[in-house]
């Protein structure tokens, strides 16, 4: 390895190293409810939304799209499943709006339940 590739090497580590803190860094808020939804909002650590990619903007807002769940699981969001990132707070960007059915069962917790009514 040349001295180039090692510094390359270092560069992605250090980039690593600091992309697992500010992972650790998203915050969570209590989810909240209205007569179909829960709801909850992610807020990134400014330095984490620095470093998602330039296709997650909205060009002429400057603000994050409508991400799909495999996008915001990249950059690192983790919840449980049936969540959609349904709304950008313009004034605030690094504030994702989460929503999901209030009566939201994940896939095997339905099949599951099938399975017991049938017995």
């Amino acid at each position: 390895m040349d001295s180039r590739d090692a510094a390359q090497l270092a560069k992605e580590q250090e980039e690593q190293k600091k992309l697992e803190e500010y992972i650790e860094k998203i915050h969570y808020s209590d989810r909240y409810t209205d007569d179909a939804y829960e709801y909850r909002h992610v807020i990134l650590p400014k330095q984490l939304l620095r470093m998602v990619p330039k296709n997650f903007f909205n060009e002429e807002q400057g603000t994050l799209r409508l991400l799909s769940e495999p996008e915001w699981r990249g950059i690192g969001i983790t919840q449980s499943l049936g969540w959609e990132h349904y709304e950008v707070h313009a004034p605030e960007p690094h504030v994702l709006l989460f929503r999901r059915p209030k009566d939201f069962v994940p896939p095997q917790q339905h099949a599951n339940n099938k399975a017991a009514r049938r017995r």
